[in-house]
């Protein structure tokens, strides 16, 4: 694993550049999430798409009703099944979103110079002269010369399924738009994103509400995407709601950023929100161009050193229709990862794209080619650095381990805990080398009846970079005598031989806690 890391500030031999990649049974450290839809929710294309390595299935509600994503999820259990690999949900909200409606499906074609007229009347048919939206204080939100995105899902700027319009003029409710590029809107669905405009409308909606507490509550989901989040009170507002929910209390909520807003509020969002999604599309238009990599990087920066998994999206969406990616796209992807990006989220390309299992592969490719020249020295002094003295103590036992493994070149760090954040936080520091977090349920009751925790703190790993979930045995506690942990090891050790990320000699670091104290400790393997 180490003999071929290289470093981009180093010299490489070009020729280097050309040898084939050894396949490992991580496809990467970088984690994938795929959004799951039409060309993606037979038991066979999930099946396919785990393989290729997905860990986070997207169910995302802005179309489609809880009966047809509840199909895609029993699916999805079934290949979690036969493929024996661990898979997340995130359920995505539709949030404030903007919708123009189209119920006769039919295709619309808008010419440029023309005019169109927005209304919040959807009784009327849309056509090229008239689109009926799904809200109706537009008119009160917007003026003369601002501008309206309309397209399909979303917008990537260079398709001609989108078309950007400017407001002439407001008459009573109804917006008047000139066209400025001719398109042809497809669907009976496109999305409306007014670029720098406050829409007043919560976050979570009532429709959204609904969906958690049924869909959500059943399907106990692991991650809750919150759509258009533009204040941490949005985020304490998600979590209030959930934590009346049974269940969902553990539910993880992910901030999306989607708008100027949310990027202005960015720091009090991201110490309430467990993670963040950066959702390109929408800020991309929010945005002028040549400032969407700046908020990457700067975002990316901010979430590794709180230590919360970023979420990069919108990267291959030439593969929604092509099997391979163009090369800026390829580039992107790789700096992702070198910015710091825990994953990255496939959303048209894996739901309506022709070639989800091809996209999903492909992604993490370029991910594992990504993170050999990922300069992990230069990373973990800047976090210790960021992180500062004193140190909490889980904190200095995590970057210590971490430490330790790089320095004895390590295959693997095994980590024992409970909560899940010993892991998350070795994770913080991206050691070179697999974390294998072996989370050890623990019981408990409601006086009524027993349980067990663990299944969401190992599911919840399947996000963060570097992290691969195990769980133990109920029957061994993460604090205990070493004899009991060192049945579990051995489970965990034989897991990662199985898995071809251990092999004999090799050395092994493995965190974990003893009576009070937190142990790091190094062993090297016989035959």
């Amino acid at each position: 694993m180490h003999s071929n890391h290289l470093l981009l500030e180093e010299p490489i031999r070009m020729a280097s550049i050309l040898e084939p990649s050894k396949s490992s049974f991580f496809p990467a450290m970088t984690k994938i999430v795929g959004t799951l839809g039409p060309k993606s929710r037979s038991v066979e294309v999930i099946s396919g798409c785990l393989k290729a390595g997905m860990s986070v299935a997207r169910f995302d509600f802005s179309w489609g009703n809880p009966e047809y994503h509840q199909g895609t999820l029993e699916n999805l259990k079934a290949a979690v099944k036969t493929t024996k690999k661990l898979c997340a949900v995130m359920l995505d909200t539709v949030g404030p979103e903007l919708q123009v409606v189209n119920k006769s499906g039919n295709s619309i074609s808008l010419l440029a110079d023309g005019f169109v007229i927005l209304t919040p009347d959807q009784e009327q048919e849309a056509s090229s002269k008239v689109l009926p939206i799904n809200f109706d204080g537009l008119s009160k939100a917007v003026k003369h010369g601002d501008t309206i995105f309309v397209g399909q899902y979303l917008f990537t700027g260079s398709e001609t399924t989108s078309v950007w319009l400017e407001v002439s003029e407001v008459k009573g409710n109804d917006v008047v738009c000139v066209i400025k590029n001719s398109a042809t809107l497809a669907g009976s669905l496109f999305t409306l994103h007014a670029s720098q405009i406050r829409i007043e409308l919560p976050t979570l909606s009532d429709k959204d509400k609904e969906v958690i507490s049924t869909w959500g509550v059943q399907n106990k989901i692991d991650f809750l995407s919150l759509s258009y989040t533009r204040h941490a009170e949005d985020v304490r507002n998600a979590r209030e709601y959930l934590s009346k929910l049974g269940d969902l209390y553990q539910t993880q909520i992910f901030a999306k950023i989607e708008n100027i807003e949310g990027l202005t509020h960015f720091d009090e969002i991201l110490q309430e929100a467990d993670g963040i999604i950066l959702s390109r599309g929408n800020l991309g238009i929010d945005l002028p161009p040549e400032k969407v990599f700046l908020f990457q990087k700067a975002a990316l920066y901010k979430c590794n050193m709180a230590g919360k998994p970023a979420v990069v999206t919108r990267v291959v969406d030439s593969m929604t229709d092509n099997l391979r990616p163009t090369r800026a796209e390829a580039t992107d992807v790789a700096n992702a990862v070198l910015d710091g990006s825990d994953a990255i989220l496939l959303g048209a390309e894996t739901l309506r794209g022709l070639y989800p299992i091809e996209t999903i592969s492909t992604v993490g490719k370029i991910c594992a080619e990504a993170e050999k020249v990922f300069n992990q020295d230069l990373y973990f002094k800047k976090t210790v650095k960021y992180v500062g003295e004193p140190m909490t103590h889980l904190e200095s036992i995590a970057s210590s381990a971490v430490r330790a493994a790089i320095k004895v070149k390590s295959s693997v760090i095994i980590c024992f805990t409970s909560s899940g954040r010993a892991a998350r936080l070795i994770a913080k520091y991206r050691p070179t080398m697999p974390v294998l977090s072996v989370v050890i349920p623990r019981l408990k009751t409601n006086q009524l009846k027993w349980s067990f925790s663990g299944a969401f703190e190992a599911r919840q790993s399947l996000i963060v970079r570097g992290l691969f979930p195990m769980l133990a045995d109920p029957r061994h506690p993460a604090e205990s005598t070493s004899a009991t942990n060192e049945s579990i090891l051995k489970v965990a050790l034989d897991h990662g031989k199985a898995s071809g990320v251990i092999k004999s000699h090799d050395r092994v670091v493995i965190c974990q806690k003893v009576g009070d104290a937190s142990v790091v400790k190094i062993i090297e393997l016989e035959d």
